[in-house]
């Protein structure tokens, strides 16, 4: 093996470590930082790497670094915590954009490029069916993103949206995908393969809509996080059409990590992933089925104020809509007037949507306990 190319892959396998311990860092609060600052610097390293071995325009790269690193550092300095959610999901939209656009260049030039001692059609077709997993995934990841911080941001109707046959009109999506999809690898130089991607690339945009719409504001955090989960995968798959295998590992720990918290999240919700990107929960039309029973019990603020005043132990249970409302001060107040009524109060951390809420700006005295 060439030393030149043994030298880049042992500096990739350092990335692929520094990603490693980076990643099982951030599953603790007091090294989180230390875990995110090494997930860096293995970045660092292999975009430095992969500048100095691919001989590539140094001007054009480090003026797009310097941009988006500028962009990026206003926007993360600017943002409150409550606004977290908004911006990790722009963070996963242009990163499935990224992994659109480098399947879509690949395309451009592998159709222009003529290899000499290789099978062409072996070589184009495995080309062809990455470069569509690239797009596909990408092109969901991006626009579904983009509609979810829409959502968060109070930009767009947070409540569920749906219409009749939803559901089938997302299958219909999926399987004009396939269908394209399948036509464009087993025949990628034909005169109607760039039309054929083109579709693929619509429809991907399409149905990274239509998937998030039918979902409430409240489930979004899971959905950000599968979301998370596909720019990886979206990534994974460009590293495939370029070759690159760094980018194929960093793909598949960021595509791995989502997943696993998307499932934690809804394990926490008591519910199933499937339920929460299907049910329509919170939905602002009816979904068809078993009308519900039972007598509705309204609740007043008088019955509330009632209830408080008679009861001897209170749990608060701070989530993400206390955060929105800015009620962490009116919740410190009742919880210092529960106390003055010999109430104890505790606090219990929601497990998804919990820390976006800051409780400790609550609990600040020593008689409360947090759960």
């Amino acid at each position: 093996m060439d030393t030149h190319i043994l030298l880049v892959n042992l500096s990739y396998i350092a990335a692929a470590i520094l990603f490693v311990f980076g990643i099982k860092m951030l599953g603790h609060a007091d090294t989180a930082r230390k875990g995110n600052r090494i997930s860096s610097i293995g970045m660092a390293l292999a975009i430095i790497v992969t500048l100095l071995s691919q001989g590539l325009d140094y001007k054009l790269v480090l003026g797009g670094i310097a941009v988006g690193s500028v962009i990026g550092f206003i926007a993360a300095k600017r943002v409150q915590m409550t606004g977290m959610p908004e911006l990790v999901a722009l963070f996963n939209g242009f990163g499935g954009l990224a992994s659109l656009l480098v399947g879509w260049a690949e395309y451009q030039r592998a159709s222009h490029t003529k290899l000499a001692g290789i099978d062409i059609a072996q070589v184009e077709a495995f080309t062809a069916g990455v470069i569509v997993l690239a797009i596909l995934i990408g092109g969901i990841t991006f626009t579904g993103s983009l509609y979810a911080w829409g959502k968060l941001s109070g930009k767009l109707s947070g409540r569920a949206l749906t219409f009749g046959g939803q559901k089938a009109f997302n299958a219909l999506l999926a399987l004009g995908i396939i269908a394209a999809g399948a036509i464009f690898t087993l025949a990628p130089t034909a005169e109607l393969a760039y039309p054929t991607l083109a579709v693929v690339i619509v429809l991907a945009l399409l149905l990274g809509i239509f998937a998030v719409m039918p979902i409430g504001g409240g489930d979004m955090p899971v959905v950000i996080s599968l979301l998370n989960s596909c720019s990886g995968l979206a990534a994974c798959a460009a590293g495939f059409v370029i070759a690159n295998n760094v980018l194929i590992v960093a793909g598949c720990l960021v595509g791995a990590s989502g997943l696993i918290l998307t499932i934690i999240m809804c394990k926490a919700m008591n519910r199933t992933l499937v339920n929460v990107l299907f049910s329509s929960f919170g939905a602002t039309t009816p979904a068809t089925g078993n009308a519900s029973t039972g007598e509705m019990k309204p609740l007043s603020v008088e019955d509330a104020y009632y209830i408080l005043e008679a009861a001897r132990n209170v749990i608060v249970i701070p989530g993400y809509g206390m955060a929105v409302a800015q009620a962490q001060h009116a919740v410190k107040e009742l919880g210092e007037v529960l106390e003055a009524n010999d109430c104890e109060v505790r606090f219990a951390i929601h497990p998804v949507a919990g820390p976006y809420a800051r409780p400790h700006e609550c609990a600040t005295r020593r008689s409360r306990r947090t759960v």
